[in-house]
């Protein structure tokens, strides 16, 4: 059960300084992002205002990217209703690619212009951002400089900084060295990976940057890195517990006299006393917490939950478990009863059956079942063989794609399509001409260049027409698939808007036009782009609507968060598993193969290079394995989902 998209179970992070003998750094864990950006934002508002009540300046080591955005917004927020003043604040950025023009859409000088400079009182000459349009044979004159412009201001009062999947911090990739200044650096190539989809493909990433050194950063009077979502979470374990070596720089941080580690829950979630906080201190037990603590343990073990001992719980910290509820035999046939009943083969509830103990109820049937698709092939990419079994048992099942996935097509794709309409429909001289607009636009494009209205209508339409062929091959009427092209998406560029009332209302009125009796949403929260995150979001805030509203149906009504595209529930933390048989498991790579534009080569990958149908097919056949290794039945695959509980 979640209440929240990162909530957690009260009990689960022990307080008392013990639960964080394995911490090299201090760590603050928030709710979520937003909690957190503002509790940062605070502490550079806070020096600010204490330096100009003494007429001293404030020098700000800042960052880009994803991480930092929300405490700019919050600062500027402070601003213009709080009258913060940056008129003595003095910033150094982190990085910039090299080479890099200043006003290219990809240059850290327009970031941090659109989201924060443009909106402050700060003094143009106090700003400072590596310069990415030099000539090479200049770099290492002007990494100088700039390290000399830090020192003659004093040195920096508080270095902002994110982190990289190579725990890399600016751009100091692995190998970097504690004493590294300021310099030309050459990137990872998971670091471009990362950057592909900004980039709009891998081939357009630049190959180097000009970064601050470890030893830049390190001379910061204090250091805040930031860290959000689950695909964080290994690697601040690794910054955070870890020994200090080259290959994670941002272990190096460990040296630092004040230095903090801001984190939501997910990014946290690897850390031990977050992960298994039974091997740190005694915890408050509750059904949750032993369930996980058994999963752990009998995959550790490599041993059936049945057949877990109570030498096996004693040896692996959870000797007070045993003294609290019994026997390992006791906590053994609880947590497998409650694995057991999160399997079912009917995800729509099955009808006259006892459904006591089961996920879903029985009545009424049919159900309307309502599925939720951030882009266009979410839905049988990370639940097709339950979409499958709805429409199978008979089930009234919509689909909403919440965004158009427009960006997501390639160039040629249009060009391919366009030529097939100009050749049926050769008398049509303004489609003609389009294709000649078309064409000549597309030969003039510049990498990350925004595409034309018309274009981005054409991308969007191909994706339309996607998605029907697999509604059509599900079973799933044409009529209950819904295109909501929610308005946050449709900027031609990866980054949004922020959700508005318009989004929640278009979510709001489809929910009371169709009244369904179950949900399904995507909880993928790791999407690097952020999509899947808003949209869950808008669903959110429109369900909170209906139930302040009281809304007849919405009290009957059940919602699943499923996973898949970038990653998969935590069997502990699942609520209900549909098994996917093999001839299903074949019906549902069928289905994602009707997105053609996404096959072979999707135009953002993350960082994984494998085709999603090959992401979706090993995740569900890592799911069956998992579940059998604890001592279930066999299956070929399955799909897992958690109830969120809204009421």
């Amino acid at each position: 059960m979640i209440t929240s998209p990162l909530a957690s179970e009260t009990g689960a992070f022990p307080t008392d300084d013990e639960s964080r003998k394995f911490e090299r750094i201090r760590t603050k864990i928030h709710d979520n992002s937003d909690e957190a950006s503002f509790y940062v934002a605070n502490e550079i508002a806070d020096l600010i205002r204490q330096r100009q009540k003494s007429g001293k300046k404030v020098v700000l080591g800042l960052a880009t990217g994803s991480t930092p955005t929300k405490v700019y917004e919050y600062l500027v927020k402070f601003h213009k209703e709080e009258g913060l003043s940056f008129k003595n604040v003095i910033t150094f950025n982190l990085d910039e690619y090299f080479p890099m023009q200043p006003d290219s859409i990809h240059s850290y000088v327009r970031f941090m212009r659109e989201h924060l400079f443009d909106h402050i009182d700060i003094r143009k000459e106090n700003i400072h951002i590596p310069d990415g349009s030099l000539e090479k044979e200049d770099v290492r004159e002007y990494c100088q400089a700039y390290e000399q412009k830090i020192l003659k201001v004093g040195g920096i009062d508080i270095q902002v900084l994110g982190i990289g999947r190579t725990g890399h911090i600016g751009f100091n990739e692995p190998g970097s060295t504690l004493v590294s200044k300021t310099r030309l650096v050459r990137l990872d190539r998971v670091t471009k990976l990362d950057a592909a989809s900004d980039f709009f493909g891998l081939e357009n990433v630049p190959k180097r940057a000009i970064t601050m050194g470890v030893g830049t950063i390190l001379s910061a009077k204090r250091i805040i890195l930031m860290a959000w979502g689950e695909g964080k979470s290994e690697v601040i374990a690794k910054a955070v517990e870890g020994p200090i070596k080259e290959s994670v720089p941002a272990t190096f941080l460990q040296h630092h006299k004040n230095c903090d580690f801001i984190l939501d829950e997910a990014a946290a979630s690897a850390l031990t006393r977050v992960a298994t906080p039974w091997l740190v201190s005694e915890c408050q037990w509750h059904d949750g917490l032993i369930k996980k603590a058994a999963i752990w343990l009998s995959e550790k073990l490599n041993k059936a939950i049945l057949k877990l001992t109570n030498e096996d719980y004693n040896e692996h910290g959870m000797g007070n478990l045993i003294a609290e509820i019994g026997s390992a035999e006791h906590i053994n046939l609880i947590v497998f009863n409650q694995l057991q009943r999160t399997i079912t083969g009917w995800p729509g509830g099955k009808p006259n059956a006892d459904d006591s103990k089961r996920p879903e109820r029985k009545d009424p049937y049919p159900k309307t079942s309502l599925i939720f698709s951030p882009h266009p092939d979410d839905d049988v990419i990370s639940m097709g063989g339950t979409l499958l079994r709805l429409v199978d048992q008979g089930h009234e099942v919509h689909v909403a794609y919440q965004t158009s996935g427009n960006i997501a097509v390639f160039d040629d794709e249009v060009i391919r399509f366009l030529d097939f309409a100009r050749d049926i429909q050769k008398d049509d001289k303004e489609l003609q001409q389009q294709v000649v607009e078309v064409r000549d636009f597309l030969d003039k494009k510049t990498p990350g260049q925004v595409d034309s209205p018309l274009i981005q209508q054409l991308k969007g339409l191909i994706r339309k027409g996607e998605a029907l062929a697999a509604c059509r091959y599900c079973g799933v009427k044409e009529e209950n698939a819904h295109f909501q092209n929610l308005p946050f998406y449709e900027t031609g560029t990866v980054k949004k808007k922020p959700y508005s009332e318009a989004d929640i209302q278009q979510t709001y009125d489809l929910l009371q036009r169709i009244k369904p009796h179950q949900i399904f949403a995507a909880g993928d929260l790791s999407d690097p782009h952020g999509t899947h995150r808003v949209c869950l979001n808008v669903i959110y805030r429109a369900l909170d609507r209906l139930v302040k509203e009281k809304a007849s149906w919405i009290k009957d009504c059940y919602v699943w968060l499923y996973r898949g595209a970038w990653q998969e529930w935590d069997i502990a933390d699942m609520e209900m598993a549909i098994p996917i048989g093999p001839a299903d498991m074949q019906r549902k790579k069928n289905a994602i193969f009707k997105h053609q534009s996404q096959k072979d080569s999707a135009m953002f990958p993350g960082n994984d290079e494998r085709e999603f149908w090959q992401r979706a097919e090993q995740r569900n056949k890592e799911t069956a394995r998992k579940y059998n290794a604890l001592g279930m039945a066999e299956y070929e695959a399955m799909e897992g989902f958690v109830r969120y509980h809204f009421m």
